[in-house]
């Protein structure tokens, strides 16, 4: 190639006229050619190895990056986008400080929540939580907690809890050491036998509607109901009790009581001035014979009567005095 000029001694600028057409052939960058003294500002089909950008002009889309998405647990979450929930995380050393919480089947340790609603069902361990979850471990409270339905596996709950609806009774497991010190009111701070109501901590000497199998009494005092006068009818009613008394003061029909299968009464009769007679509508006597009520003055008959559901039977012994 000739070389026209010398320029070992220039002491400025060479203008490209100066040089021959093989100064002026382009260089290619990637698939771009470059003139010298030209200006570009793409390159297409680039590589860069080992390169520091300290700073862009626009963002990169994420669609151009190699890795445009990060998982969180099972959660695929696509870089710039938004994401509400995240399943299958192991959280340690987490505090929430304040915030509506929902945590479900994640697993959780050495959490501290400070103030914060937790619903759901997790299996959590050192962590004051009460409300619809399992706590497992050895667990402290220490200052208010507000929960329902909480079920205790093995926890020890010390120090001022005040539980404003914690179902301890219902819906609840307690197992293991629990303590629990400070003032607690229950959700559902009753029990409830046959139709009687009572309240944790109260008692009670009366449990009505309630059916017993199985039972030993070594010793029980039946109440002994006086229905007063006998007049010329008296409707039995077994409502206030199975053992009645009354007194005749004239020829009395007794109106027997619904027959009820296993159910039975005593009934004592005082034959008051004597000389009444007592007729009982609807049962069956010993040989079909009804008993002659005594006509003496001042005694004592003692009738019975089992039913069986349809009939009454009735049995009697007579003239105490």
């Amino acid at each position: 190639m000739a070389v026209p000029y010398t320029f070992a001694t220039a002491t400025g600028s060479i203008p490209l006229s100066q040089l021959d057409s093989n100064f002026a052939t382009g260089v290619t960058i990637g698939n771009t050619s470059v003139q010298l003294g030209g200006t570009i500002t793409t390159i297409n089909n680039l590589s860069l190895a080992n390169v520091a950008i300290t700073s862009v002009n626009t963002q990169f889309p994420n669609g151009y990056l190699a890795n445009s998405n990060v998982v969180l647990g099972t959660t695929t979450l696509t870089l710039g986008s938004t994401v509400t929930s995240v399943d299958g995380v192991t959280l340690s050393n987490v505090t929430i400080s304040s915030g509506n919480v929902t945590i479900s089947n994640v697993s959780v340790s050495n959490f501290s929540a400070t103030t914060a609603n937790v619903s759901g069902t997790a299996n959590i361990s050192n962590l004051v939580v009460i409300g619809n979850e399992t706590v497992g471990g050895n667990t402290t409270v220490t200052g208010n907690i507000t929960g329902s339905k909480g079920t205790f596996t093995s926890a020890n709950v010390s120090g001022i809890a005040n539980v404003t609806t914690l179902a301890v009774v219902a819906n609840a497991t307690v197992g293991g050491n629990v303590t629990i010190s400070g003032n607690v009111s229950a959700l559902n701070g009753f029990v409830t036998i046959g139709n009687t109501t009572v309240g944790l901590g109260n008692t009670t000497s009366t449990l009505g509607n309630t059916t017993v199998a199985n039972t030993t009494v070594t010793l029980y005092t039946e109440s002994v109901v006086a229905i007063g006068n006998s007049s010329t009818s008296k409707t039995l009613d077994l409502t206030s009790g199975t053992f009645q008394t009354v007194t005749m003061t004239g020829n009395c029909t007794f109106t027997m009581p619904t027959a009820t299968a296993g159910r039975s009464f005593i009934l004592v009769i005082s034959t008051g001035a004597g000389g009444f007679t007592g007729t009982f509508t609807s049962v069956k006597w010993p040989s079909n014979t009804a008993p002659t009520l005594t006509t003496t003055a001042s005694r004592w008959d003692i009738l019975s009567f089992f039913s069986d559901g349809t009939n009454w039977y009735g049995n009697y012994v007579q003239a105490f005095q």
